[in-house]
């Protein structure tokens, strides 16, 4: 398939040390090409600033498409708080590999995961690395998984707008991202900083599916009502002058930090509270915009 004439990844190639860097580059983007046209649509998930809930967002996207029997994978960019293999209650170390290239585990049959996670010995070690580095990993997580055929990935990216949001979408290719997702939360210091995500994804011509607004309020148990802890409605009102799609509000509920914290994904435990059905709609909500943008 490429001008050195494998169709392995180049880690696993005996020859490697003898091809010089124009060809390793040439054969990388070959390799990243090939696996992502197996990959029907790649959406990022963003957040202006930590602590909003983006990685739940994006295990329960990921969970709750899963469920509506399409095969997902999710990619864990986020280098220096890489959660989502604890979120699933993956325990794996190490990655598996074949001819082809690095393996996903599958966190259940049809929903596939990658993650730094997996390369650290111990959950509590920090990982140090300079941007050169980080941006390698992140090639080489998106040339060498063997994702095989997926109807999406979910690309999991650390907060900002810095080096590893940039890496990963300049090496999947302008283009080619089919949309991305921004978490906020009522406040308005996270909200000045959910504007500053879809700026950033407006430069590089990724197009928005919208923002959602997590923990918005707590819905009682007993009689129903929403008691608005942070605020409410900013999420909203701020799609609206950014101009992009709100998809929704998702209420706070206690079960989805127990469900995360033992490794079972709220979306895929619960399915009859306020808090699961604003997750199904979410991912309700952009699955009509893939489907849309394919007309």
């Amino acid at each position: 398939m490429s001008s050195c004439n494998s169709d392995s990844s180049c880690n696993s190639c005996g020859s490697q040390s003898s091809c010089d860097a124009d060809e390793k580059r040439k054969h990388t983007q070959e390799m990243l090409t090939a696996r992502l046209s197996k990959i029907k649509y790649k959406i990022m998930v963003m957040s202006g600033k930590g602590g909003v809930g983006k990685s739940t967002v994006s295990v329960s996207l990921a969970s709750a498409l899963h469920s509506l029997g399409f095969s997902v994978g999710i990619l864990d960019a986020d280098i220096h708080g890489p959660n989502i293999p604890k979120m699933f209650g993956m325990t794996q170390k190490g990655v598996q590999t074949n001819e082809n290239g690095l393996v996903p585990f599958e966190a259940v049959e049809g929903l596939k995961v990658m993650s730094v996670g997996f390369l650290v010995r111990d959950d509590d070690d920090a990982v140090i690395w300079r941007a050169p580095v980080k941006h390698g990993m992140i090639e080489q997580f998106m040339s060498e998984v063997e994702w095989g055929d997926l109807d999406f990935l979910i690309i999991d990216l650390p907060p900002g707008t810095g080096d590893e949001p940039l890496s990963v979408a300049h090496t999947i290719g302008k283009g080619h991202v089919d949309g991305c997702v921004v978490v906020t939360t009522p406040q308005e210091v996270a909200l000045l900083d959910s504007r500053k995500s879809i700026t950033f994804a407006r430069k590089l011509d990724i197009p928005v599916f919208g923002i959602v607004e997590n923990m918005s309020g707590l819905v009682c148990p007993h009689c129903g009502e929403t008691v608005d802890l942070f605020k409410s409605g900013g999420g909203e009102k701020a799609a609206g002058e950014m101009d992009v799609n709100f998809l929704g509000r998702v209420p706070i509920d206690p079960m989805v930090v127990v469900q995360g914290d033992s490794g079972k994904p709220y979306v895929l435990e619960v399915t009859d509270t306020p808090t699961a059905a604003a997750f199904k709609s979410i991912a309700e909500n952009i699955l009509s915009q893939t489907i849309k943008a394919e007309k």
